[in-house]
């Protein structure tokens, strides 16, 4: 993984910490070996599950929104640096034509490996390139959710523009609405 690709990794993240039960009101996207699995495939990460990575994916997640939550420069740093730290091994790839430093997983790493290492460089190349004011929360009022804004002008509102903003914008049609009947 090229350590420049920080957006892909922090959309990672993001979607990582969004299939909390408290995203979706009680129910976990992640509630088995299998999800955590499928999970992994739609992300393109090639790591099999094993016993035990559920309850330890079910920590890094509550790891990563922990640091999603309290988006201070230094704390962010300490905890990405934390995630990456023993995971996989950084070189330079210059096989492209030009200079990337790259990270590989280590052999036997595990999803959480995985995982971990994605959501660390994800944050740490937020904050390097962009700004810890990119952390945030949800902007639909009857969601939990949290997302890294890696757009370019850095405006975005919702964790799951699909989702949560397209709620809003009904909630909105329906109320304009409403408004149009009272006042007809």
């Amino acid at each position: 993984m090229a350590l420049d690709d920080y957006v892909w990794a922090a959309g990672v993240a993001t979607d990582l910490v969004n299939t909390a039960p408290e995203v979706w009101h009680g129910a976990d996207k992640l509630p088995d070996l299998a999800t955590v699995a499928a999970f992994a495939e739609q992300h393109s990460i090639p790591v099999s599950t094993r016993p035990g990575d559920l309850r330890a994916v079910h920590r890094l997640r509550a790891t990563v929104r922990d640091l999603i939550d309290h988006p201070a420069q230094a704390r962010l740093i300490t905890g990405a640096t934390s995630l990456t730290s023993s995971v996989g091994d950084v070189s330079l790839d210059a096989t492209s034509g030009r200079s990337r430093w790259t990270v590989s997983l280590r052999q036997g790493a595990t999803v959480v490996d995985a995982l971990s290492l994605i959501c660390g460089v994800g944050i740490l190349g937020v904050v390097q390139s962009l700004d810890v004011a990119r952390f945030r929360a949800c902007g639909a009022p009857a969601c939990q959710g949290v997302f890294i804004d890696t757009t370019r002008p850095g405006r975005r509102r919702y964790c799951m523009p699909g989702l949560c903003g397209n709620r809003v914008n009904v909630a909105n049609h329906r109320a304009r609405k409403a408004s149009e009947l009272h006042h007809a």
